[in-house]
């Protein structure tokens, strides 16, 4: 039995033990946090390994905590003995349980070691999520999209799946926007209001090469992709810095191609029907 004096000292010697982890666990976090910026900024370091760190803090020091705690009472140490001696099903229940924990914990190591995709990059998954990566974890990874909405995905799931990373080798987009107009509309003019249109945009950028200008080819190649059933459809390929202004300019542009087309008469097609009504006598 213990008593009550003891179980008190036990009590204190726990609390005191925690709370030396936690003021270990946020001095470590904050110096961290802090050579992060500054290793960032002036070296040009990818974050991506110390977020990973970061995050691993509190499971090894809370860890450790947990061992010392047990070492430091007795009744706790002949437990953990006891425990040890069974290890092999301990073993084999922890490992079932754990299997898929496990899993993102390598997964995430993995993720650190060949980044296929680092802390700030753009990215898109399976085609069902996209956004900018926001932190990557023990167990997960944290995706932010345009929506300011957070995606908590598995490290084990994102080791898994199709990843397009807009961040690797080159930031560059060129954007495909695509326009309609009628087989009666005039080609060559509806091609010169899309350009003029897109080369007013701040978010444009030039990425033809030198002997491209040379060459006399366009900063915004348009070309006809296909007759359709009731339209002749364009392609634009408009290029910008990053995916999230492409978006943007894309936005921007139709909106801005439409009002164009309306003033000067290009024709927009749209789908028509023809409904005819049978009235039978009686």
């Amino acid at each position: 039995m213990i008593s009550g004096n003891k179980y008190l000292d036990y009590i204190i010697l726990v609390v005191a033990i925690l709370l030396v982890a936690f003021i270990i666990l946020k001095i470590l976090r904050y110096l961290l946090g802090k050579f992060l910026k500054r290793s960032s900024k002036d070296l040009n370091v990818d974050p991506t390994q110390y977020y990973f760190l970061k995050n691993a803090l509190s499971f090894v020091i809370y860890l450790a905590a947990i061992i010392v705690i047990m070492y430091s009472i007795p009744e706790l140490k002949q437990l953990g003995v006891t425990l040890f001696a069974g290890a092999g099903i301990l073993a084999a229940i922890i490992g079932f349980a754990s299997q898929s924990a496990f899993a993102n914990i390598i997964s995430g190591i993995f993720v650190v070691i060949f980044k296929p995709f680092r802390v700030g990059d753009t990215v898109e998954i399976s085609k069902q999520y996209f956004g900018t990566v926001e932190d990557i974890t023990l167990r997960h990874t944290v995706i932010q999209d345009i929506e300011n909405k957070r995606f908590i995905i598995p490290n084990s799931l994102m080791s898994s799946e199709v990843i397009h990373n807009f961040h690797i080798n080159d930031e560059k987009v060129g954007n495909q926007v695509y326009f309609g107009i009628g087989y009666s509309a005039n080609i060559d003019r509806a091609m010169d209001i899309i350009r003029e249109e897109a080369m007013q945009h701040r978010f444009i950028i030039d990425s033809r090469t030198e002997q491209e200008i040379s060459d006399g080819i366009p900063q915004v190649i348009i070309r006809v992709i296909a007759w359709a059933d009731s339209s002749i459809n364009l392609r634009a390929t408009i290029w910008s810095a990053n995916p999230m202004e492409g978006f943007q300019m894309k936005c921007d542009l139709l909106k801005a191609v439409k009002e164009r087309f309306d003033r000067e008469g290009v024709e927009i097609p749209f789908p028509h029907r023809k409904v005819i009504l049978e009235q039978k006598d009686g």
